[in-house]
């Protein structure tokens, strides 16, 4: 594994005590809350490996609440956060699983209200690091590191140059492109990490194209 920093080492400025349990779990939860794009109203959070064994003693189940609240892993609220949630109206709902999981670390948080619901499955790799490696049913790796834009659209010809287009006439570099789709000529997903923030306006723009049928930055 490659290390960008020290601090990557050392792990983050965090409310203890662990940057794997708790640090890379509160950052699950908030890349969870930023695709979902608002607070959910129910939240049901199924643990496997060890995140299943040690949730409550090391403060994961907390640190994974936090994160959906949208706070950072050094906010002095995190603390409380199980509490805040119940009084924001969050139904939160753990369950621990005996399947296995091909990280230790690994928790699917399913986020509900009455617009929607979206599926999110993340691992903490260590040092306060985490990857979305699964977005309702849909195989990716995304760390959060740099900028990206989730785009789900009809698997049609096309459709990729037609987003990559946009951006280039915005002037927006791309650093990594990920397609994938569940079967031929369906639904299908872009994962595009950009050098830049992509604003609102440009991702309306992307949003109306044919065969777009969302867009989400996280």
């Amino acid at each position: 594994m490659k290390f960008r920093s020290v601090f990557d080492i050392i792990g983050p400025i965090m409310i203890g005590p662990s940057s794997s349990h708790t640090a890379g779990a509160a950052r699950i939860g908030r890349a969870a809350r930023s695709l979902f794009g608002r607070l959910p109203r129910r939240v049901t959070i199924t643990l496997y490996g060890s995140f299943a064994k040690t949730y409550r003693g090391h403060g994961t189940d907390v640190a994974l609440v936090g994160g959906l609240l949208d706070f950072d892993t050094d906010d002095e609220r995190m603390v409380q956060a199980l509490e805040m949630a119940r009084e924001s109206g969050v139904e939160i709902t753990f369950i621990e699983s005996e399947e296995g999981a091909d990280h230790p670390n690994t928790a699917h948080l399913h986020l509900e209200d009455d617009q929607g619901d979206l599926g999110v499955t993340g691992i903490s790799i260590g040092g306060g690091k985490m990857e979305i490696v699964e977005l309702n049913g849909f195989e990716l790796s995304l760390s959060g590191s740099a900028p990206a834009l989730l785009v789900t659209h009809h698997d049609r010809y096309g459709a990729v140059a037609k987003v990559a287009t946009v951006l280039a006439n915005h002037q927006i570099n791309i650093g990594y492109m990920q397609v994938s789709r569940k079967e031929k000529g369906l639904e299908a997903l872009m994962i595009i990490e950009t050098d830049q923030h992509v604003e609102d306006p440009i991702q309306q723009e992307i949003l109306s194209l044919e065969d777009i049928t969302g867009v989400t930055v996280l």
